[in-house]
């Protein structure tokens, strides 16, 4: 077994003086600062790397030993994870990910010096800082002593008393390569920047500048000029009292005022190039410039998938080469961390998951109780199973209508028709039910688009801030159009419905109307936010166009927006039929779909398909399930009129 340093040796060399090969940067002429002193005094560097340390050494570190290639275990009362909860020097787990984590962030590399007791295995690890040690050595393939230096002497190190770890470096394979050399120009220029504008408030505010004698002004009198010197300087040193110009003098200022300078938007395009070093998006670390309520949510999965994925590979893999081997019983062991607990959905996407998954309820009422802080009670521990999913074949209870209070309030009322003989509502044909459709967002749409030109004004000579606005609004806007694309769609699919109902199951035995919400809640979902996104999209083209002749673009981009309200509604209304007579088919018993071409000017792919057959759960050769798939692509299904007609074997 390799001989491991013990806490008590490490901690003898004490505190030393910055490692003569750390990492320097130059800021300005004789100004050299050393990486840590930047990460403790550059915010943007800190914001970054903190932001980074953190999200990581908050995810759970878990050991598992593998035991076939569909099997593994969790082990927690192995060596691995007892080192991890407890490394050493009084260190928790997130202390110990954290400095790890900021360390190769700052440097791209660093070192755990391996613990344990004389004669016995490892106990854990201590972090040493890397500006402390230096790698030594001429084999660029590997190292073959490390040094941590103190101001009581040298510790030397061999490669099996060091966990190591390092990035990449064009020309060492021993070392890595720190971001913040890549940065070297940018944080130089905030230092001068910082250093400006330092001495402008050193000055009371004011830029520096110089003061003009006329050429034909009279000469100075005895004392006059140094009198006159001396009170300038006063006010420039004190900013108190208020100097007088004599003799046709002025002042002219030769420094740039803060308003060219663009202060705020170079500290802000530093934060940018930082967080782009560190490969973070930008609305992670405060940059909200074009952050809405949706992106953000995806860019928190490329979060945990793109930007610490990496990170989270390399730091397992370096514990499993470099650490693992030394610890017994380590066949088969591996850590990872448990990166899904970040990517998982809120508790009702969870929960609606697993019960899809499988089948079934997944809780007893006794777990329900105590999740709550009930006792328990008799006959609690048995699952209750729904004899809709053991009758009805139903992938799982949420196939079935959900309770009324969660259903979006359409325009205040959504109809449910109940099981019990199936009341059939009043319907218009499909041709009425989509004019009525058309129009309802037609006008909803429109009323959204004199509201931005309203608060877009007609005077202004550039386009006031419309996305913020837009944004502001987004979540109202999504809900009524949610429960106004959920109210025609459920009139249009029943309407789907009763004309297979008619023809094959006028009784509508096996069938309830109310099992169709939940797709047509998921399509108006859907359907909505595409419609939000287009808008959006217009008035970002604005906001990013030319200043000039901006109302009129303004005005044509909500023109195009409620124009293509009317096509959204149509495709939505075939959409919804063929979903709905597909259903209804399905509860009847019927085997076969056939694809019927409609419309006075129908693609020609779909005049090719006119009569195809193919099975109830089949699609058709152009990909979709029905008319107005939304699965499918927009070129087969906008604006089609197509039906579907049925058939038993």
């Amino acid at each position: 077994m390799a001989f491991v340093v013990s806490q008590g040796q490490l901690s003898s060399v004490s505190v030393a003086p910055m490692s003569a090969q750390a990492a320097w940067v130059q800021l300005s002429d004789g100004v050299f600062r050393e990486y840590a002193h930047l990460y403790r005094v550059q915010p943007q560097i800190r914001t970054v790397v903190s932001f980074l340390a953190r999200n990581i050494a908050q995810l759970g570190l878990h050991a598992f030993r593998r035991v076939s290639d569909t099997d593994r275990e969790r082990l927690t009362d192995h060596p691995l994870p007892q080192i991890l909860a407890a490394p050493g020097a009084k260190l928790t787990r997130y202390r110990l990910i954290e400095r790890l984590v900021s360390d190769i962030a700052i440097y791209d590399t660093a070192y755990w010096v391996k613990v344990r007791v004389d004669g016995g295995g490892v106990i854990g690890v201590i972090p040493v800082p890397p500006s402390r040690v230096t790698i030594e050595g001429d084999n660029w393939l590997q190292p073959e002593l490390f040094v941590v230096r103190g101001s009581k002497g040298d510790l030397v190190l061999t490669p099996d008393q060091v966990v190591h770890f390092h990035g990449y470096d064009p020309v060492d394979l021993r070392h890595g390569s720190s971001p913040i050399d890549s940065l070297r120009s940018l944080l130089a220029e905030e230092f001068e920047a910082n250093r400006a504008r330092a001495e402008m408030w050193r000055n009371g505010g004011r830029l520096t500048g110089v003061l003009k004698r006329p050429a034909d002004a009279p000469a100075w009198a005895d004392g006059a000029m140094a009198r006159f010197r001396e009170g300038w300087r006063g006010y420039v040193q004190s900013g108190q009292g208020t100097p007088i110009l004599e003799d046709g003098m002025s002042y002219e200022q030769l420094a740039i005022d803060p308003d060219k300078a663009q202060y705020i938007e170079a500290r802000k395009l530093t934060r940018e190039e930082v967080a782009a070093a560190y490969h973070i998006p930008l609305p992670m670390v405060g940059i909200l410039d074009h952050a809405t309520f949706s992106n953000i949510k995806e860019q928190h999965q490329q979060l945990y998938q793109d930007t610490l994925g990496p990170w989270l590979t390399m730091v397992q893999e370096e514990i499993g080469l470099q650490l693992i081997p030394d610890l017994p019983d380590s066949e088969g062991v591996y850590v990872e961390f448990n990166l899904q607990e970040k990517l998982r959905g809120s508790f009702e996407e969870q929960a609606q998951q697993l019960q899809t998954a499988v089948g079934a309820p997944w809780l007893t009422r006794n777990e329900a109780r105590a999740r709550m802080n009930l006792p328990q009670i008799g006959g609690g521990n048995d699952l209750i199973t729904p004899l809709n999913v053991l009758v009805g074949n139903q992938a799982s209870p949420t196939d079935s209508a959900p309770e009324q209070a969660a259903l979006p309030k359409a325009r205040g009322r959504l109809m449910l028709v109940k099981a019990a003989g199936v009341d059939r509502p009043k319907l218009g044909d499909f041709e009425q039910e989509r004019e009525g459709f058309a129009e309802a967002l037609s006008k909803w749409t429109q009323r959204q688009a004199d509201r931005l030109l309203s608060h877009a004004g007609a005077k202004a000579d550039s386009p006031p801030d419309l996305l913020d606005w837009w944004d502001g609004g987004s979540e109202q806007r999504l809900s009524e159009l949610q429960s106004l694309l959920a109210e025609h769609g459920y009139r249009i699919a029943q309407l789907g419905a009763w004309g297979v109902l008619d023809d094959f199951n006028p009784e509508a035995s096996g069938w309830d109307p109310e099992v169709m919400l939940p797709w047509l809640l998921a399509a108006a979902e859907t359907h909505a936010s595409q419609h939000e996104q287009a808008g959006r999209d217009a008035v970002q083209a604005v906001q990013e166009g030319p200043a000039e002749g901006w109302q009129d673009s303004l005005r044509h981009a909500a023109e195009v927006w409620v124009t293509a309200s009317v096509m959204r509604a149509s495709t939505a209304s075939t959409e919804a039929r063929g979903f709905g007579s597909h259903d209804a088919a399905g509860a009847s018993g019927l085997t076969k779909k056939i694809w019927r071409t409609g419309g006075p000017n129908p693609r020609p792919s779909h005049r090719a398909q006119d009569g195809e057959t193919v099975s109830l759960d089949d699609v058709f050769s152009n990909g979709l399930r029905w008319p107005g798939d939304g699965m499918g692509d927009v070129k087969e299904t906008a604006r089609c009129n197509c039906r579907l007609e049925y058939a038993q074997e």
